[in-house]
């Protein structure tokens, strides 16, 4: 029961991210649902006990009050891989996010910004050989320029580089997961 982890749901149902997913621990959706700042949506079929009382673990909540979200995505390593599709847009190479790097296109020493539209995924090899050049000078074309992805575009790929295994209870929250009435 220690790993159990809860889905955060915005006021509208839908997660508050997916990269990554919005997830609390179960002691903190527990808080939450106390201080009346959560409606709870589903529970696993695991109790947490005290002295007094036992309740169902919540697997699925949702908050009372709507978060507005950030128009463009957090600028983090693993949404440089996922915009990139976790392939060195040097060589093509695709790699678990272990076996990449980012790289400045324009190399930070000669003024290139840490920003969507000059880093990249990269192989280490393809990053070494690189080294302190332009893409230009290194005779290294980029397969893809860099560029701010949206919310949409992140979300979009998102199903197929998780692997992981969710509750039963989470699947219709999680849009690529679920199954579709007819």
């Amino acid at each position: 029961m220690m790993d159990l982890q809860t889905l955060v749901l915005n006021a509208d149902y839908r997660p508050l991210s997916y990269n990554p997913l919005s997830l609390w621990s179960w002691k903190d959706a527990f808080t939450a649902l106390f201080l009346d700042r959560v409606t709870l949506v589903a529970s696993y079929d695991v109790e947490a006990r005290s002295p007094s009382r036992s309740l169902k673990v919540p697997s699925v909540v949702a908050l009372k009050n709507y978060v507005t979200l950030a128009r463009s995505p957090a600028f983090t390593r693993y949404n440089i891989y996922l915009r990139d599709t976790f392939s060195c847009q040097y060589c093509g190479l695709r790699l678990p996010s272990g076996g990449l790097t980012f790289d400045h296109v324009v190399p930070r020493s000669r003024g290139g910004l840490s920003s969507w539209e000059n880093v990249v995924a990269a192989c280490s090899p393809c990053n070494l050989r690189k080294a302190n050049r332009t893409p230009a000078e290194a005779d290294m074309p980029l397969l893809n320029e860099p560029h701010r992805p949206t919310r949409y575009e992140l979300h979009r790929r998102q199903p197929e580089f998780d692997h992981r295994e969710y509750h039963h209870t989470w699947l219709d929250y999680l849009y690529w997961d679920s199954e579709l009435e007819s």
